[in-house]
């Protein structure tokens, strides 16, 4: 199963997706490493009566493998190398391996407005003075219920 890139531009975040995509990309990454390590592996078991073909192409299988590891780190390094460091932040706070939710700092006031609704707080056809509520103070409250989190460079909030 392949999950999405898992970026500080999300205004939500699973952890559980965190785990998922750190899990896929470390699959990914042995698998290309595997391939790197068997390539040479076969070059050095050649024979001495091996016919310069023969050498020349597991070279190039080797060259391939390398390029093949090169470009999956280029592409999906710095992702996993940053999912990695969010996971280990977050790791001893509340049900990380069963599903904590990290919010976007600049998306924690929508995200308390949706929570008031979707807890019945707040009506869906709400009607003054619940379209008067403060929600810039309801988030500010809030928050001494969650932990921030540093997310390459974003702040986000997952309940502590």
């Amino acid at each position: 199963m392949k999950t999405d890139e898992i970026n500080n531009s999300m205004d939500v975040i699973d952890s559980r997706d965190i785990i998922a995509r750190i899990e896929e990309l470390e699959s990914e990454q042995e698998d290309f490493q595997g391939s790197l390590e068997e390539a040479k592996e076969e070059l050095e078991s050649l024979d001495e009566d091996a016919t310069g073909n023969e050498k020349f192409e597991k070279k190039e299988a080797v060259k391939e493998a390398e390029q093949a590891l090169k470009e999956f780190n280029d592409d999906y390094g710095e992702e996993l190398t940053a999912l990695k460091s969010i996971a280990d932040e977050c790791e001893g706070y509340g049900d990380w391996s069963y599903g904590e939710t990290l919010i976007r700092e600049d998306y924690f006031e929508d995200y308390v407005r949706e929570l008031a609704e979707d807890i019945g707080a707040i009506p869906k056809d709400s009607k003054w003075p619940c379209t008067c509520i403060d929600w810039e103070q309801a988030a500010e409250e809030l928050k001494q219920d969650y932990t921030s989190v540093d997310f390459n460079g974003v702040t986000y909030y997952m309940r502590a």
